[in-house]
């Protein structure tokens, strides 16, 4: 992921802080090392009494005796199973900002209404999370060892203990094919798949989707950069990892790529330049990381940033570099990327 969080620790995670914690009784879970790309042996209409199963992204097939109704999840993935009409108990990762209110990675959830775990990397208080009686995990994955995104290093094991987890893969694959998994998860655990908003968000993503495939196949000399931006470094993402920019290249976006991506443990996400050296790509269109953990284009204040063509244009927009997995959430991205691409001035 490019942004500064990933350039101060790996995809993995630092250790967290230890410490001995009584966690109660531990919760059953049976799991297989089934093949990849599995789906779902439930059904929306599967009744809560009934058993349930799913094989998720790491090829792990968890298998309850009922569907599971305390479910605990990162806090993107709760904000995709909400638009669905699945709801969480608890939740861990961006949830609060400093000053109390919803952030971006929440989506439309009443943040009031489910119990926060951790707000920040590497946090994850587990006495909490045994208190909710969990019986699914759910995060995302940014890597092909499946790791589970916000889940700390140190504590992992404890929580695994818990309850099974559910892992939906962001990685090194196209934005269409995590929607579909995180659709199966959501319709697995009673989502109202036919509801009218539910439908009605999957055909505007298509049309958003067609509209940026024309706008980017007429405006073929447009370059994009997706950047991210830290006090210290700004990070040009590079397309081949990240779930939305992939989507967007297939769409025929023509994106700037990083000369030199970083190296493990960073992952190979991003170049990382001095503000300095902000200006070594040429780009006609900015689309910039809006979480919380990056700085925002309004604060930046070096003056080699407000140098470049596209600040100086005004053709600079944000980029959920963290999409929520529904197609609702992703068709403002698509639509804003569309229309700047529509608009945007040769400056480059």
């Amino acid at each position: 992921m490019s942004n500064a969080r990933t350039a101060r620790f790996s995809r993995r995670g630092i250790l967290a802080a230890g410490g001995a914690l009584g966690l109660g009784a531990v919760l059953a879970a049976c799991g297989d090392g089934d093949a990849k790309n599995g789906g779902s042996d439930s059904s929306a209409a599967a009744e809560a009494s009934g058993p349930w199963s799913f094989k998720d992204d790491r090829g792990t097939t968890v298998k309850l005796d009922k569907v599971p109704a305390n479910i605990v999840a990162f806090t993107g993935a709760a904000a995709a199973l909400h638009d669905y009409g699945v709801q969480v108990k608890g939740v861990f990762g961006p949830t609060k900002t400093k000053d109390g209110k919803a952030d971006v990675q929440a989506g439309d959830m009443d943040i009031s209404k489910v119990t926060v775990l951790g707000n920040v990397w590497d946090q994850f208080n587990v006495e909490k999370y045994a208190a909710l009686a969990p019986e699914l995990l759910v995060s995302t994955t940014f890597d092909d060892a499946g790791t589970l995104w916000y889940v700390p290093e140190a504590s992992k094991d404890k929580i695994a203990k818990l309850a099974p987890s559910v892992a939906v893969s962001v990685y090194d694959r196209q934005l269409t094919a995590s929607l579909e998994r995180m659709w199966e998860l959501a319709e697995s655990l009673g989502g109202d798949m036919k509801a009218a908003k539910v439908t009605d968000a999957k055909k505007r993503f298509e049309e958003a989707s067609e509209r940026l495939r024309k706008a980017a196949k007429a405006n073929p000399d447009i370059k994009v950069m997706a950047g991210s931006a830290s006090p210290e470094l700004f990070y040009v993402s590079g397309t081949n990892l990240s779930v939305d920019l992939e989507y967007y290249k297939a769409l025929g976006v023509n994106f700037v790529e990083p000369t030199e991506k970083a190296k493990e443990p960073t992952g190979g996400w991003f170049e990382s330049l001095s503000w300095e050296n902000v200006d070594k790509h040429r780009a006609d269109l900015i689309i910039m990381d809006d979480r919380t953990s990056a700085t925002q284009p309004a604060d930046i204040t070096e003056a080699t940033w407000k140098k470049l063509p596209a600040v100086k244009a005004g053709q600079v927009i944000g980029r959920s570099a963290e999409p929520i997995l529904s197609y609702d959430k992703c068709v403002p991205q698509i639509e804003a990327l569309a229309e700047a691409i529509e608009k945007a001035k040769k400056v480059s």
